[in-house]
């Protein structure tokens, strides 16, 4: 795509995000779109499914169909609504109902397609209605229900009224295949009826040859009709019949054979140890019959019982028309005469054509042949594909209600991100609403794979918790909700909430995964505090889990003791450990000189030093993790959660905190509302308590000390000295 060097139109862009993007105001915006360089799009691909606009306008913006609309596909659609509309500036108003008047019948296209929409709007019984919408033309069917012909070349049943036509056309879908027509009805059309013309004089043709061999005296067809259901059967058991007879007739030639020929007495003492509830293959492959030099097959009695069923129907469609319903055995020379006969047929059936119409029968096919149905049905094909274009101008009004509706709302999302900034609307990406701890997360998008979308998504900085939803009609979807307000104490896997979508749908939501990072400074000031509480009460609880532990074994060792040993299970009691006392006090004593040496670095300042002075106690403390996470704040960004969605981003889509506290809502009382702060069911802490005493305690051992050691600030004001007392301190004593 080039862009021209020298553009005439005059862009107007806004700033959101720390991005400059480009409104959509005037007839001008949409048709000058090519002049607009591709680096000032904020996105240039995104997929068809997953976003919230009509997957019809998404499939005809994709010409390509490969599931991605790409820039040059979206510039085509512009172009193509843009040249069929008067003032193509209406596209910025996406309502959702074209008016006739507003369709630009200056240009042939614009006529044609002016013509069809009034069509479609006669057809429905809406020739009055000045405007046209996309449900007047999303179902073609029901536009082009009053008549049996819709365009596309195909015809029912249904559409003539003569009954040998309608035969016809039923025989043409039974043998080569029927082909569904716009209203999704099954029918033929000219290819179709073709190829069933072709195959009836090819069946013809091969019948002919049948009828004249037969006439030259071999008889093709030894059972007249029934021939192919005879030489079915005849087929089923020519190779056992002819194992039967070659293995008689090496019994004859010599006797010594005949035990061999059979099979050895070991094989059916082999079968007696199986279940023989079903025949199988070793049944099967037994001989036809006990072998002996007399080669005369029992049509009746002992037969193999796996070749039972299949010898009766050889003896009914075979044996007793040729031979004889008497006949219930047969020789050598009787089988190779019924061969003999099947041999003309054998080879003519090999040569086969047309064998799709078989099953018509050779009078019908040859009463087709002679008729002219085939005329008549390709006058209905004709008729049908007259009315092409008029089909074809009902696609191309569906094309531009659908774009007049829904053209500009997805250049907002996709050129620009306008819908995304504006405070009163939802994106396209956004899949709704997930509501879990106090809060609400409206950036929410759906995803195929979470595993597979948090590897690019967590580029993004921002916390993600990947959840699977459930509707009580078993639908499942998987959505990626960015939480950028609040904290994340109780944001964990298996935690449950509830998600609207769109259309207003609620879903039960789970957590499946957490992409954890910092959600904001005021969770990052706490964080450390949190941390030492969190160690302080991991120690606790393993010290008392050994301590239990301890005593339990202490309590099996004395319940599993004999009597006479119950005096040496009583351990004496463990002595203080000096060091681990040692050890306490020091620590003990550590932190009580730090919080007095706090305490009283602060009390030793002015009265206005002292809030500075707590304030960089504060930061000394939370600073590092505060700054840690204004840095990766500052780092969030959308663009990685839905590049793994499939979009290509081309502009950097921060998310900054003003725009972070619009995407998560926080819990808030309504307006005018009233609360009672007393809780009945709050039960007091002591912890305030002991920390205000050790506190106190610290303060009074400080003051005392200070007291004594004149270091007090309110203590510093200058002692009365003695001259003579500081003169004998100076030199000391006199030696005399």
């Amino acid at each position: 795509m080039t862009v021209s060097p020298f553009p005439t139109h005059r862009w107007r862009f806004f700033r959101a995000g720390s991005l400059d993007q480009v409104k959509f105001e005037t007839a001008a915006d949409f048709t000058e779109l090519g002049s607009l360089d591709l680096k000032l799009w904020v996105a240039l691909s995104c997929p068809t499914r997953g976003v919230d606009l009509d997957p019809i306008t998404l499939d005809l913006i994709d010409t390509d169909k490969d599931g991605r609309i790409r820039a040059p596909e979206l510039l085509a659609a512009v172009r193509w609504a843009t040249e069929r509309l008067r003032d193509p500036g209406e596209l910025q108003f996406g309502l959702d109902r074209l008016p006739l008047e507003s369709i630009n019948d200056r240009t042939a296209d614009g006529q044609a397609l002016l013509a069809s929409a009034t069509r479609v709007l006669a057809n429905l019984g809406k020739s009055s209605a000045g405007f046209i919408t996309p449900d007047d033309t999303r179902d073609t069917a029901r536009i082009l229900a009053r008549t049996n012909f819709n365009g596309d070349g195909i015809i029912s049943i249904d559409a003539s009224d003569q009954e040998e036509i309608r035969r016809l056309i039923g025989e043409v879908m039974d043998t080569v295949g029927p082909v569904l027509d716009a209203n999704g009805n099954p029918g033929v059309n000219r290819d179709t009826l073709v190829a069933f013309y072709r195959d009836l004089a090819a069946f013809d043709q091969w019948w002919l040859k049948g009828e004249e061999v037969s006439r030259e005296g071999a008889a093709v067809l030894p059972l007249g009709d029934q021939t192919p259901s005879g030489f079915e059967a005849f087929a089923a058991v020519k190779t056992k019949i002819n194992d039967y007879f070659n293995r008689c007739r090496l019994a004859a030639y010599d006797d010594r054979a005949c035990e061999h020929l059979k099979r050895p007495q070991s094989e059916y003492v082999t079968l007696a140890s199986r279940d023989l509830s079903s025949i199988g293959a070793e049944i099967e492959a037994l001989p036809l019959q006990t072998i002996g030099p007399e080669a005369i097959l029992d049509l009746e009695t002992a037969l193999n019982p796996a070749w039972s069923e299949r010898i009766a129907t050889f003896r009914q469609r075979v044996v007793a028309p040729l031979l004889g319903k008497d006949k219930d055995s047969l020789t050598v020379a009787e089988w190779n005469g019924i061969a003999l006969r099947f041999h003309a047929y054998e080879n003519w059936v090999t040569r086969k054509k047309g064998s799709s119409v078989e099953k018509l029968g050779i009078d019908r096919i040859r009463s087709l042949l002679r008729g002219n149905g085939r005329e008549e049905v390709g006058r209905l094909v004709d008729r049908d594909a007259e009315l092409a274009p008029e089909a074809a101008g009902i696609g191309d009004v569906n094309k531009l209600v659908h774009y007049y509706r829904d053209l500009a709302r997805l250049l907002r999302n996709f050129v620009s991100f306008q819908d995304f900034y504006n405070p009163t609307t939802l994106a396209t990406f956004q899949a709704g609403t997930l509501y879990l701890d106090q809060r609400g997360c409206n950036l929410c998008v759906e995803v195929a794979d979470p595993t597979k979308h948090s590897i690019l998504g967590s580029l993004s900085r921002m916390y993600i918790a990947y959840c699977d939803l459930h509707r009580p009609n078993a639908e499942i979807k998987k959505i990626a909700a960015c939480f950028t307000q609040g904290d994340s104490d109780y944001l964990m896997v298996g935690r449950n909430g509830i998600f609207f979508d769109r259309r207003g749908l609620d879903w039960d939501a789970h957590i499946t995964k957490v992409v954890e990072f910092p959600i904001s400074v005021r969770q990052a000031f706490f964080l450390p505090y949190k941390k030492l509480v969190r160690f302080i009460e991991d120690q606790v609880a393993k010290r008392a889990a050994a301590a239990q532990a301890e005593a339990d074994a202490k309590l099996e060792a004395t319940a599993s003791a004999q009597p006479g040993d119950l005096t040496s299970a009583v351990t004496k009691p463990k002595k203080i450990d000096v060091g681990t006392v040692a050890a306490l006090g020091v620590a003990i004593s550590g932190f009580v000189s730090v919080l007095t040496a706090i305490i009283g670095g602060i009390l030793g300042l002015q009265l206005w030093q002292i809030p500075v002075a707590v304030v960089g106690v504060l930061l000394a403390i939370s600073g590092p993790s505060m700054l840690i996470a204004w840095l990766k704040l500052r780092q969030r960004t959308l663009g990685p959660i839905l590049d793994a969605n499939g979009w290509a981003i081309n502009g950097r889509i921060k998310v900054n905190v003003p725009l972070a506290t619009r995407l998560t809502d926080a819990k808030r009382l309504p307006p005018n509302a009233s609360r009672q702060i007393t809780d009945p069911y709050q039960r007091r802490s002591r912890w305030p308590l002991f920390w205000a005493g050790l506190i106190l305690l610290a303060m009074t051992g400080y003051g005392f000390f200070a007291y004594q050691t004149r270091h007090w600030p309110f203590f510093r004001a200058e002692a009365v000295t003695n001259p003579a007392a500081e003169t004998v301190g100076t030199e000391g004593p006199k030696v005399e």
